[in-house]
């Protein structure tokens, strides 16, 4: 029993002992651990104080060299200043010494003026007595004197003019003549252009004989469709490799040619396709006008004109007159009219404007009861061209009276361009006005959409809205047609009317 009493006594001294020996070394291990973080916070808080101390050193470096710039900025202002100053100073020492030059100067001049004065009345006094004198010799009053010497002048210079009005009136008799034929003949063979007549046919060449069968489509229903749409009369007959456009109207042509050229490269040609190339062809040969307008007002060096005036210059490159294409016309006319212009000592810019417009009033987009001239006058006015520029257009055939010398430059110019030998045909232009006549009447009938004159004016045809008109009215407005042509006009041979009523059902899948 004493022995386990021993050994536990032991073993608690042990244990106590060991927790003694554990609890000092623990101690001892945590005061180095603090210790050594006591040492690696002192090292922290070094770098960090020189880290701080290293921004505020390069901060005021930063901030000395920025108070260093804006004293250098101040100083050169400062000197700016300085020698604003000194410049200024000069400026006033010299309009001082200027003021006291022109204060001696107006001095001087107030006593030579005193002195002028003085003279004066010396030499209006002795005037005096010397008329009064010549009085006494004479026997008559100054006044008398003087009307005397007036009426002798006026005779003999009333003598003298009318002899040099005389001699010049002469001479401009006899070179006046010479001078205009010069002026005439000089301008026409400095604007000298070829003479261009065109016809009513275009010829559409094609690559093989296979293609007319594909244009003309199946019972004709292809070559319809497309002469529906254009208006043009398309014959394919044995003429290898080509295919012929016929129409009076060359605007119709261009589109039916451009429409076949697509149509042909595509290879797709049935009745829909046949619509939608033509409404696409003739919103091109639109642009096409109006580029053409822009790039005969940019040759001719014309700038300001309204869009609208550009459209028509260029519709004139697809008109005629009397069978001369009526845009080289006009820009002949305007070449023409700058020459002599120049030569007669007026604006060349404003009579070139003058000889370009001149025949606007050929191309309307409807049918004016107007002569040309007028409504060409009127066009002008509407698009807020200048008054002696409307006046030349509308006086170039005497409708109205001239009121600028621009006017009858315009006017000799028109007629040099037209008179031209082969520039005109007057057979071509009563055609063409005939054709218009044609359609024209046809389109006066309520249902009428669209209304075509081909094989040269012997076949008319009329194409009516199908929702407006049905079939028995359209057997009805055929002969309706045909007597008003009767009634009304006068043509050669006989006149076909075809009235054309065409009913379309269409639906999408969707």
């Amino acid at each position: 029993m004493g022995t386990l009493i021993a050994a536990v006594a032991g073993l608690v001294i042990g244990a106590v002992a060991s927790y003694i020996f554990f609890k000092r070394g623990l101690k001892a291990k945590c005061d180095a651990i603090i210790k050594d973080a006591e040492t690696e916070a002192e090292v922290i808080k070094k770098n960090k104080l020189l880290e701080v101390k290293e921004k505020f050193l390069n901060k005021k470096a930063d901030l000395e060299k920025e108070v260093a710039q804006r004293n250098q900025k101040i100083q050169q202002v400062e000197n700016k200043l300085k020698q604003r100053e000194m410049v200024l100073n000069q400026r006033q020492e010299e309009l001082q010494r200027k003021k006291a030059e022109a204060e001696a100067v107006k001095e001087n001049l107030e006593a030579q003026l005193v002195v002028i004065d003085k003279k004066k009345e010396e030499l209006d006094q002795l005037q005096r007595q010397e008329i009064e004198r010549l009085e006494a010799i004479s026997g008559l009053s100054a006044e008398e004197a003087k009307e005397k010497m007036v009426e002798s002048l006026k005779e003999e210079a009333k003598t003298q003019a009318q002899s040099y009005i005389n001699d010049i009136m002469d001479d401009a008799k006899l070179t006046a003549s010479k001078e205009a034929k010069r002026i005439v003949i000089q301008s026409i063979q400095r604007v000298a252009t070829e003479t261009a007549i065109e016809n009513s046919v275009t010829v559409f060449h094609i690559e093989s004989d296979e293609i007319k069968g594909r244009i003309i489509g199946r019972e004709g229903r292809n070559i319809r469709a497309l002469e529906a749409a254009t208006g043009v009369e398309i014959v394919v007959d044995d003429t290898p490799e080509a295919i012929v456009l016929s129409a009076f109207d060359p605007v119709r042509r261009e589109i039916a040619r451009l429409a076949l050229h697509q149509l042909v490269t595509d290879g797709r040609i049935h009745p829909a396709r046949i619509e939608e190339v033509v409404a696409k062809v003739r919103k091109q040969v639109e642009e096409e006008i109006i580029e053409t307008g822009k790039r005969t007002t940019i040759d001719l060096g014309i700038h300001g004109l309204h869009p609208e005036l550009i459209r028509i210059i260029g519709k004139m490159k697809y008109r005629s007159s009397y069978g001369q294409n009526l845009l080289q016309h006009a820009r002949e006319t305007a070449n023409l009219c700058a020459v002599m212009a120049s030569e007669l000592g007026l604006n060349p810019k404003k009579a070139k404007r003058a000889g370009l417009l001149h025949d606007i009033g050929k191309v309307p987009d409807e049918e004016p009861e107007l002569p040309h001239a007028l409504y060409g006058m009127k066009l002008a006015e509407k698009f807020k061209e200048k008054p002696d520029i409307c006046n030349a257009i509308g006086a170039h055939h005497d409708e109205v009276e001239m009121n600028t010398l621009l006017a009858p430059i315009v006017q000799v110019c028109d007629a040099i361009s037209g008179a031209r030998p082969g520039a005109r045909r007057e057979i071509v232009e009563a055609y063409i006005k005939r054709l218009n006549d044609l359609e024209q009447l046809a389109m006066s009938y309520p249902g009428v959409t669209k209304t075509y004159a081909i094989q040269a004016g012997r076949e008319l045809r009329v194409i009516v809205g199908a929702d407006k008109i049905d079939d028995k009215q359209t057997e009805s407005l055929s002969g309706e047609i045909a007597k008003k042509i009767q009634d009304e006009m006068t043509y050669p041979g006989q006149v076909k009317i075809t009235v054309i009523r065409e009913t379309r059902a269409v639906s999408y899948a969707k």
